[in-house]
């Protein structure tokens, strides 16, 4: 199965926002990352949520909570982080803080008062009054 990484495609965006961006020890295929994409309307965001669910599902499956000695592996409290960045891509898709377009407006500058005057002309037009 191929794996590939560019950042540029739909599929690489995910891997990016997954951390799965590493294609020599790559946690998912790319028909896993096309999957994804497919079940979630091919929404990068909600793609590499999904993907992060799937790997908090096997940190808790494979780690589970170990304490030997002096070594502790805690695989749900890696999970939960997990779930918890993938709510936040969720919420981010959602709020729509993806697009950066409309973000900025333009400002008037007043510095005297000549251009304080012609703002004010400039808003009353604007208002249609």
């Amino acid at each position: 199965m191929p794996v590939t990484y560019d950042p540029t495609t739909a599929i690489g965006q995910v891997r990016l926002l997954c951390s799965d961006f590493d294609i020599t020890n790559a946690l998912f295929q790319d028909a896993d990352i096309t999957a994804f994409l497919n079940l979630n309307r091919q929404v990068v965001r909600f793609a590499a949520a999904q993907a992060l669910d799937v790997i908090a599902m096997n940190e808790v499956l494979v780690q589970k909570r170990v304490r030997t000695l002096d070594l502790e592996t805690n695989g749900p409290a890696e999970a939960q982080w997990l779930k918890a960045f993938a709510d936040g891509l969720r919420q981010q898709e959602l709020e729509g803080t993806g697009d950066p377009s409309g973000m900025v407006d333009y400002a008037e500058m007043v510095p005297d008062a000549f251009s304080a005057r012609l703002r004010e002309i400039n808003v009353w037009l604007r208002q249609g009054l």
